[in-house]
């Protein structure tokens, strides 16, 4: 007995060493370990240092915490390896961008929420990352392995301090987001975030005092990310303006979204475009000519389901965003730098919404009617959308995001401009839209999308 207790006054006095005389390691020398990232612009928090956490336990408490990883460690079992490698998977963003897909998929709610949802959870991530990495290099907790040299950790360690883990920061931030979005998912997503946790300290990457700290700090940003973006401005009573060459209809959707909070424009009405055609123009006649004369083939109506219906569809795009995001940060090996990570997928999902709320603002300001009110004898591959056509919707959630995503990954410029040319022709194709309505969103998407990357030029990054 006596023995046990001098190893373990051993142990404790090395520990209080490493804690207090000797200098943490060096961790920005990756070039992916982004040690200012605690100094990044924020998009809801005053600053990184808002929400800096209180000092990580002592050594005394941190011998104990060793002592538990060894014992998880020697309960690692086939189930427990399968979900630390699930957790583990790219950058902490990537399990809750995937996990927002599938339940915005089974869950379908109209207008621009979905875009919302998607800015929402990413805006949370990227602010709570952000307050990580500032108490992670205030404090520099080394990881358990850094203590232990001997520690049988399951996988790579970050090459950032340890204090709080970056992995719950993300899954605290992300399921508070979603279970308010989508209450009736509330318990899975706040399920999934606890087990994202354990995965970290079953796989000896944290100790359970990080986990818990990254759990409450995602948390906290998250309640803010809610409370900045309640809605304004109530219900929209109407009436719709009525005239030659205005839309005819009740209830038109997204009518209220115009009203949502902002992160980049100053105002909806930022980029607004000039008026479309007037209803009894030459311009408008020939627009009318031709939607009505172009001719329809199986491969342009099979393009209108596609981007309609199919993986890169309308609301769907803003899941294909996220894969893109992620496919190509793992490409780059960027996705090991969970703050550079959370910063891309929020900067694309931003220009989506705002793209949907300065779109929004046009087709509203205007109240322009579609082909198939101009002309009744106009059919359609796809059923009309219950709102006014100028600008196009889709050429405007195209080109934002598009613009983005170049400025991130700029090898890939010719595959995003084929995304926005051949997603804006489709509405045509379909005869839901006139040529200024595309050409009119394109231009809106442009300059939306270069409002966001000169935020993000600016960011600190």
């Amino acid at each position: 007995m006596r023995n046990r207790f001098a190893v373990s006054a051993v142990l404790l006095a090395l520990l209080t060493a490493c804690a207090t005389s000797v200098p943490p390691p060096d961790k920005s020398s990756s070039p992916l370990a982004d040690r200012g990232a605690g100094a990044w612009r924020t998009w809801v928090l005053t600053s990184g240092q808002e929400l800096r956490l209180q000092p990580p336990p002592n050594a005394a408490a941190t011998a104990a915490e060793l002592e538990q990883l060894r014992t998880f460690a020697a309960q690692r079992d086939s189930t427990a390896q399968e979900r630390i490698r699930y957790w583990d998977f790219w950058s902490p963003s990537h399990r809750w961008n995937e996990m927002l897909i599938d339940i915005s998929g089974a869950n379908p709610i109209p207008g621009g929420a979905v875009q919302r949802a998607f800015a929402m959870m990413n805006i949370a991530i990227n602010d709570a990352m952000i307050a990580a990495w500032d108490s992670k290099y205030t404090y520099n907790r080394q990881r358990p392995g850094e203590i232990d040299r001997l520690f049988p950790a399951s996988v790579a360690t970050p090459r950032n301090p340890s204090y709080p883990c970056e992995h719950t920061v993300a899954a605290g931030a992300a399921a508070a987001v979603l279970a308010h979005v989508y209450p009736k998912e509330a318990q899975r997503v706040t399920s999934a975030a606890e087990e994202a946790a354990r995965s970290r300290v079953m796989a000896g990457a944290a100790f359970p005092s990080d986990t818990k700290a990254g759990l409450e700090l995602g948390r906290a940003v998250a309640a803010r990310v809610i409370e900045r973006m309640k809605l304004d401005g109530g219900k929209w009573a109407g009436p719709v303006p009525t005239g030659p060459g205005l839309w005819k209809g009740t209830n038109p959707v997204g009518v209220d979204e115009v009203g949502w909070k902002l992160f980049v424009l100053n105002s909806p009405s930022q980029f607004r475009p000039g008026p479309p055609p007037a209803h009894d123009s030459p311009e408008r006649a020939a627009e009318l000519a031709e939607v009505k004369g172009f001719k329809r083939t199986p491969f342009t109506n099979s393009k209108v389901s596609y981007w309609q219906f199919g993986q890169l569809g309308q609301p769907g795009v803003a899941f294909r965003l996220s894969e893109e995001v992620g496919r190509r940060l793992a490409e780059d090996g960027t996705h090991s730098s969970a703050p550079r990570a959370a910063r891309a997928y929020t900067l694309v999902h931003v220009a989506h919404y705002e793209g949907w709320i300065a779109s929004q603002d046009a087709k509203f300001h205007y109240w322009a009617a579609r082909p198939n009110q101009f002309d009744a004898a106009i059919t359609t591959v796809i059923p009309t959308p219950p709102f006014p056509t100028y600008p196009s919707n889709a050429a405007t959630l195209g080109k934002a995001p598009a613009v983005v995503l170049t400025y991130l990954f700029p090898r890939e410029r010719a595959r995003y401009d084929g995304w926005v040319q051949e997603f804006g022709e489709s509405r045509l194709w379909a005869g839901i839209h006139f040529r200024s309505d595309i050409t009119s969103g394109w231009e809106i998407g442009r300059q939306v999308g270069e409002a966001v990357v000169a935020r993000a030029k600016a960011d600190g990054s």
